[in-house]
């Protein structure tokens, strides 16, 4: 079964300086084993910024929250208050709202 990873974070640099850094791990990231797609979000003025990810199972999502790319992004000094929250799909209901999770 598929799985959403949503990840959360605060961060303490400039917008451009976080853009930056993300553009260094998006290929990284879209390499990963098992991820189907993820996308960036950004919050400028709370200075939050995370990600929706959609694994295509339990065991691609808990590799890549054991692997090197989350090991950097919870221990970087620009970052704070990360949280990492795994979701199950509701294939119906998300069919009939047009979710892209097929």
């Amino acid at each position: 079964m598929k799985k959403i990873l949503q990840i959360n974070l605060k961060f303490k640099v400039t917008r451009a300086e976080l853009e930056k850094a993300f553009l260094e791990v998006a290929k990284p990231i879209a390499d990963v084993k098992g991820l189907l797609w993820k996308v960036w979000l950004i919050n400028e003025a709370e200075k939050s910024a995370g990600g929706i990810y959609l694994f295509k199972d339990d065991a691609s999502v808990e590799a890549y929250l054991k692997g090197k790319i989350v090991a950097g992004i919870m221990t970087h000094p620009a970052l704070s208050n990360i949280e990492a929250k795994v979701f199950d799909i509701l294939p119906k209901h998300t069919k009939i709202t047009r979710g892209p999770v097929g």
